[in-house]
């Protein structure tokens, strides 16, 4: 979301400059297809055309439950398996707002981060953890990855200018419960006590820590949000999201072709 990332590096100033840059070359396009609800009006908004929501898939078969792994959760937590654990992955980047999940830690003193990724932000984030149960994991890919994920208690995600945010869809897809700023295309998948919990963005830090504890809380009610959340991303497996693609290939190129005589 090019246009709100400018907030944070201090170029707000540019954002109408961008938006009617994007919407000149958007707009040459025969279909212009988003990720989430939240983005088809955002650019319809903007004067952006032919727009239309593409469903996005996740690779459900590598992201399972079944790969929860004592081994990893002992990484992850630095041999604090006990401990609550909370994951982060992702890029380690200002727009990404992962200084947002540090209340969070200050609320639940017990808790252990894992941040997994990398990014130009990685050490302006060292520092702003530094004393704090966080763990800064590098890159994982593949198996780890998704071992990392069935492995953790909540997958935490604050930030406010995801399209969509592949990687919730990842966390849901493995049976890690999702604590997320309402915002975006977030809401599109993750419905607040059902297969996850939201907490509003604007809102002071008090609604992420008490999203966070309840989902920490009671275990009956986790491992039913650990159900729902993997049937939700059953929905958006990888199968169904290029059947739709195609389609959509298939109507701009039929519209495009010269009727016969």
């Amino acid at each position: 979301h090019l246009p709100q990332y400018l907030q944070h590096y201090g170029l707000g100033m540019l954002e109408g400059l961008l938006w009617e840059l994007l919407k000149a070359g958007h707009n040459q396009a025969a279909l212009n297809l988003c990720t989430s609800t939240a983005m088809v009006k955002e650019l319809t908004s903007h004067g952006i055309e032919r727009v239309d929501l593409w469903q996005r898939g996740v690779d459900t078969e590598l992201f399972h439950p079944s790969l929860a792994s004592d081994e990893m959760r002992q990484h992850l937590s630095q041999n604090h398996p006990e401990s609550p654990l909370l994951l982060y992955v992702g890029r380690l980047s200002a727009e990404k707002e992962i200084e947002r999940i540090k209340p969070i830690l200050e609320g639940i003193p017990e808790a252990r981060l894992a941040l997994v990724g990398d990014g130009p932000h990685r050490e302006a984030l060292e520092k702003y953890f530094s004393g704090t149960n966080t763990f800064f994991v590098g890159y994982l890919t593949g198996a780890d990855l998704a071992s990392a994920f069935a492995s953790a208690d909540a997958f935490v995600f604050p930030s406010r200018t995801e399209t969509l945010g592949l990687v919730l869809l990842e966390a849901m897809a493995a049976g890690c419960p999702v604590v997320a700023a309402r915002s975006g295309g977030i809401p599109d998948i993750v419905t607040d006590g059902v297969n996850g919990y939201l907490f509003e963005p604007k809102s002071d830090d008090a609604g992420a820590i008490a999203a966070t504890l309840r989902l920490l809380g009671e275990n009956q009610e986790r491992e039913v949000i650990r159900q729902n959340a993997r049937q939700e991303a059953e929905r958006w497996g990888w199968s169904a999201a290029t059947r739709q693609l195609g389609s959509f290939y298939e109507e701009v190129v039929y519209s495009k072709t010269p009727k016969a005589a």
